[in-house]
């Protein structure tokens, strides 16, 4: 890994790439609950006012900004006299929804120095994976951006659970990212860059660029930060770069004190490269924010229809049901040996499919009415894994 990094310190593309950075029109940023926060809880007025002088300048030279920030239920702890991040649901729902009135208020307050009005945008998994609730977080971020504020986007804490939860803001940055096909992702942290190993030991060195999986090859990327504060840590900022970067979005990873710089193209923190090829964003949505509800099992036949034809599930080609769900949930197809072959949103419930599996969609339809007609899986609710 070090000889690989070498070379990219090196590298007269390096500038280029840079470039590129600082030319990027609609950037997503990312902060985290430790950058913004006291490690007992509540917001650090100069971080923050830090924050959104940088954000300020990009959004006064014509750029557009969406701004995801964890910190909600961080901010909650001191009002609610807590002495740590709770570990029960219930008590990170109470913090977030003390601390989320607390966030977003203190942005608005520092925006409004600048003339910028914020938008609360809070989302759950469900707003980005059901199709009118994603067209809905779409237009709503739009609008926004067109509006010329702020879109300030959170995970909806005080409603989610673990089902149905992003998992942390980085992973949801990234699809944000996605949702609004930003030109640049930004992920600040209290780490300047990905470094091979834990940035205090020797022998560690940082990463100054990412082309792919065989970068990563080696690096320990620890678990959450020292704050306390947060859910993340370097291996969630890793995923997330993996998600914006498969989506074709770059991605910058640095700390927040070097935001301006990251921002301005200065080669600071670990720039990852993006793939040329961006598939189509709100199936990119269902394959990476959705955890599926049950499995469909796939004769060979349906297997190939869907994998290699990509047609739609029919229910001739199922010979089994697993899960609890409902009509709109994902789930996932799966092949004669159980591996996933693909995801999708299922247009039945689980009760309903048993009596329909191995029978075509005209016979169904005679039986039991024109309503029965209906694929079991859309291809364009379909995205193969």
């Amino acid at each position: 890994m070090g000889t690989r990094h070498d070379r990219a310190d090196r590298d007269p593309q390096n500038g280029r790439v840079r470039e590129a950075v600082a030319s990027a029109r609609r950037i997503v940023v990312k902060i985290g609950s430790s950058s913004l926060t006291t490690a007992t809880g509540g917001l650090d007025d100069a971080r923050v006012d830090a924050l959104v002088d940088t954000l300020a300048a990009l959004i006064g030279a014509g750029r557009e900004v969406v701004l995801v920030s964890s910190g909600a239920i961080a901010a909650g702890l001191a009002p609610l006299r807590l002495p740590r991040r709770p570990r029960g649901l219930a008590t990170q729902q109470a913090a977030a929804s003390v601390g989320q009135g607390l966030l977003i208020g203190r942005y608005a307050t520092a925006f409004a120095r600048h003339g910028h009005p914020v938008g609360q945008v809070l989302l759950t998994v469900d707003d980005v994976t059901r199709r009118a609730h994603y067209r809905n977080a779409y237009r709503t971020l739009r609008k926004l951006l067109d509006l010329r504020a702020v879109p300030i986007v959170n995970e909806n804490d005080t409603v989610a659970t673990d089902e149905i939860r992003f998992g942390d803001n980085d992973r949801l940055a990234a699809l944000v990212a996605a949702l609004v096909d930003a030109d640049l992702l930004v992920l600040l942290s209290d780490v300047d860059a990905l470094w091979t190993g834990d940035p205090t030991r020797p022998g560690s060195t940082r990463v100054t660029e990412v082309h792919g999986e065989g970068d990563l090859a080696g690096i320990d990327v620890g678990g959450a930060g020292q704050a306390g504060v947060g859910t993340g840590g370097m291996v969630t900022k890793v995923e997330a770069a993996r998600i914006a970067t498969g989506f074709g979005i770059p991605v910058v990873l640095t700390a927040a004190p070097l935001a301006g710089p990251a921002l301005a193209g200065e080669p600071v923190g670990t720039f990852f490269h993006a793939s040329s090829r961006r598939p189509a964003a709100r199936l990119f949505w269902l394959a990476h924010a959705t955890a599926p509800r049950g499995r469909l099992h796939l004769d060979p036949g349906a297997v190939q229809a869907v994998v290699g034809r990509r047609k739609s599930l029919l229910p001739a080609g199922i010979t089994a049901v697993d899960g609890a769900f409902t009509a709109g949930d994902p789930v996932d197809l799966v092949d004669t040996a159980g591996a996933p072959v693909a995801r999708g949103l299922v247009n039945y419930d689980a009760v309903e499919l048993p009596g329909l599996l191995g029978r075509s969609t005209a016979e169904l339809a005679a039986a039991l009415g024109p309503a029965y007609e209906r694929e079991v899986v859309h291809r364009d609710d379909l995205v193969l894994l």
